[in-house]
């Protein structure tokens, strides 16, 4: 009956987008492809504000920018408010995300931080040299076998990874302070990173305080709030199985990911 009497004030609608999982181009990761459809749709809905679930232990760090800047991008075309809800972890690329929201709400047992860069790999000469197997590289370019997991690591290679990784660690401390400004606790050293748990992240102000979904976006947008879910949809290989070497592989770098913060 409500919806033929046209004065009386609608429910706020809040889209609920959830970021759960690592940040990749894989087709079990989160990326701006697959995800750009879903927050395009999320920001047109004349939303009161959207909200973001935020479960990831990173990943890509371009993908995690190109998601963010999306979500910003809508976010002031729009004028809508985005609120960032914290589950298990915000870590690395995962804080990222979070820092798209123009305010960051945790558990208080939420990981959060780890803002740095990271590259891992596995070495294999020793074990190439029990077995009697010579590795024959041929290049083109001093730097193409950079960090080969086959011949020893080398100084050089060394120093170039770091080079490589210290504009991408600057490009992620710009965004923090960008997103959280005067709120960070300019005496405490943030970026080195380090995470922090509930409480310890809202002290240093990587985030804004201890709150839960439902209960804080009532408070913020009335008891009748309409929350509307949107999560990213398996492809209909995942959902029969397909592909399952790939989806292997992807899932050994997930778990190792997760298993950082004891997850």
């Amino acid at each position: 009956m409500k919806r033929f009497i046209p004065f009386l004030p609608k429910p706020a609608l809040v889209p609920v987008i959830r970021l759960s999982g690592t940040i990749g181009a894989g087709a079990r990761g989160l990326n701006d492809e697959t995800l750009a459809p879903l927050i395009d749709r999320a920001f047109k809905s004349k939303p009161a504000a959207v909200a973001l679930v935020v479960n990831s232990p990173g990943g890509s760090a371009v993908q995690s920018s190109l998601i963010a800047a999306r979500i910003r991008r809508l976010a002031e075309e729009k004028k809508v408010p985005v609120h960032a809800f914290v589950e298990d972890v915000a870590a690395s690329g995962g804080y990222w995300l979070a820092c798209a929201a123009d305010d960051i709400w945790v558990d208080q047992s939420s990981i959060v931080g780890s803002i740095g860069v990271i590259f891992a790999s596995f070495g294999f000469p020793e074990l190439m040299a029990r077995q009697g197997v010579e590795r024959r590289v041929v290049t083109a370019g001093r730097s193409k076998s950079l960090a080969d997991p086959f011949l020893p690591q080398k100084d050089e290679d060394t120093a170039r990874l770091k080079a490589l990784q210290a504009p991408i660690h600057q490009a992620f401390i710009d965004h923090v302070k960008d997103r959280r400004g005067t709120r960070l606790d300019a005496s405490a050293d943030l970026f080195n990173a380090d995470v922090w748990v509930g409480q310890q992240a809202v002290d240093n102000g990587l985030v804004d305080g201890v709150a839960h979904l439902v209960p804080k976006l009532k408070a913020l947008y009335g008891e009748k709030l309409r929350l509307v879910p949107y999560g990213k949809k398996r492809s209909l290989a995942q959902r029969m199985g397909l592909s399952l070497a790939s989806q292997t592989f992807e899932a050994l770098e997930d778990r190792a990911l997760w298993a950082r913060y004891g997850l």
